[in-house]
């Protein structure tokens, strides 16, 4: 006799229901000519051999990818002087996140984040059960190192500081960065998401790499998504101290969660530094423009040292009626409110032409 299917609903793990939804853009159904500026992409395709070496591998996809990702790991060595081993390698930084909250973090265990920052840190907390200590930023918009730092308890298994920190563009210099992390114990591991670090003028980008020799709790988290623009192909990696964490990652992950085509790219990416060179100088360019015209339409954007900005819009102004209003105009940027600060606005930099009708859009809204 056959069972009444319309009774039972399916049962789901508790994690469904911890884990938030990310709040991706809402543009990618849309059609015609954008200005999209609310998910910090680069405005700039990838250079045609990048694209030529991901079109080369094309043919073998018969074939599975590369489980190491070593040709990648190799090229990330020789870059940042860290051995193979201490590598790890991801569906974009995002899947490293979520594999070592996995790897470190069970029911019982604590997270300290700042907030508001990487959207996906809840998520991480979520999916283990851990609890999130969630600190907030200070009153212009910093990380709170010293309020993280004090958070810590024997019940601490991570901490992430977001440097420069997303959505709020701000970031600190090294020294204080390295500060905080002797004030954590060894056993807590100690996790920089550097997503943004070539576009920091406070210190140049690699300077961070000289504490893993330092502290052996510490991972700095990359990406090829932003500077190297390739979001699409979803590659990001982690630099770390020791071996303990990619040896846990490989146990925790998929296998062949980087595909060919991302292993390929990327490794083409890495031997174009000139490329990123010239895109951190039109960022910067782009960046000195957009805070000078948002401060002539009386905002005060938050000092940014990423590829985006962020400001509020005022008590009197409503967030979800200008993101309309840009978005009728064809301008798309990201709430406030959808990264944790109801009344603000995150904008990345785009192209000068694209910067120019998001300023134009957002002072006829104004």
């Amino acid at each position: 006799m056959p069972h009444n299917k319309g009774v039972m609903a399916l049962e789901f793990a508790p994690a469904v229901k911890r884990i938030p939804v990310y709040p991706a853009g809402a543009g990618y159904a849309r059609r015609g000519p954008l200005v999209r500026l609310e998910s910090n992409e680069s405005p700039y395709p990838p250079l045609p051999e990048v694209v030529a070496a991901a079109n080369a591998v094309l043919e073998g996809i018969n074939r599975y990818p590369d489980p190491n990702s070593i040709v990648l790991r190799e090229a990330l060595s020789a870059r940042y002087g860290v051995p193979v081993e201490r590598i790890a390698v991801g569906n974009g930084s995002a899947d490293i996140l979520l594999a070592a909250g996995s790897a470190l973090l069970e029911p019982g265990a604590e997270l300290i984040y700042g907030w508001p920052s990487f959207s996906v840190y809840p998520q991480v907390a979520g999916l283990s059960g851990a609890r999130a200590v969630v600190v907030p930023l200070d009153e212009r918009e910093y990380l709170d190192l010293d309020a993280m730092a004090d958070a810590v308890t024997p019940a601490t298994r991570l901490v992430i500081v977001c440097n420069p920190n997303n959505p709020t563009s701000t970031a600190l210099e090294l020294d204080r960065i390295a500060a905080f992390i002797e004030r954590v114990p060894s056993r807590v591991c100690v996790m920089i998401d550097e997503a943004y670090c070539e576009f920091n003028t406070l210190n140049p980008p690699d300077a961070s790499i000289a504490l893993l020799a330092v502290h052996k709790n510490l991972v700095l988290l990359r990406t090829f998504s932003k500077v190297h623009g390739l979001c699409g192909l979803r590659v990001g990696f982690a630099l770390c101290a020791t071996t303990e964490l990619p040896e846990a990652l490989s146990v925790i992950r998929q296998p062949f969660f980087a595909n060919a085509a991302a292993q390929a790219a990327a490794t083409e990416a890495l031997a174009h530094p000139e490329e990123v060179a010239r895109r951190v100088d039109s960022a910067h360019v782009a960046r000195s423009e957009m805070r000078e015209r948002l401060r002539s339409l009386g905002l005060s954007p938050a000092p940014s040292e990423a590829n985006f900005c962020w400001f509020e819009l005022g008590p009197l102004r409503d967030e979800a009626e200008i993101v309309r209003g840009l978005a009728e105009q064809g301008v798309l940027v990201r709430a406030g409110s959808a990264l944790g600060k109801q009344g603000a606005l995150r904008v990345t930099y785009g192209t000068r032409e694209e910067n120019s009708r998001f300023i134009e859009a957002l002072s006829a809204l104004l």
